[in-house]
């Protein structure tokens, strides 16, 4: 049963990864990740005897939860990169933000000048 429901939701979220994808919603950059991911979960749901290695390999008692074990090692894996994205993006953003502040500043002090002092 915990097969069956691993197997499914790895593959409405493959699904979903690349339909976003297509769409345009999602960028490839930040789909692989998730690709790779859902792959893994879905190789180790079907593949009951590479679960039951790897899970005596590591220690895990219940092999099923492995399948939990490396989904969240995953996410956790896709939060790091979207926190090192957003850290990026705010940085440039705020950079940008002083570029045009200064730009607008620039602007004003043109328009307040006497026409003789205008370069």
């Amino acid at each position: 049963m915990i097969q069956i429901l691993s197997i499914a939701i790895s593959l409405i979220l493959f699904i979903a990864v690349i339909d976003l994808i297509r769409r345009g919603l999602l960028k490839e950059k930040y789909s692989v990740l998730w690709l790779v991911s859902m792959f893994f979960v879905i190789v180790l749901a079907v593949w009951k005897e590479l679960l039951n290695r790897v899970s005596v390999l590591i220690g895990v008692a219940y092999p099923p939860a492995l399948l939990f074990l490396v989904a969240f090692l995953f996410v956790i894996l896709i939060l790091l990169h979207y926190s090192v994205a957003i850290s990026s993006l705010s940085e440039r953003n705020k950079l940008l933000a002083q570029e045009i502040a200064l730009l607008k500043n620039r602007m004003e002090e043109k328009q307040t000048l006497p026409p003789e002092e205008k370069s």
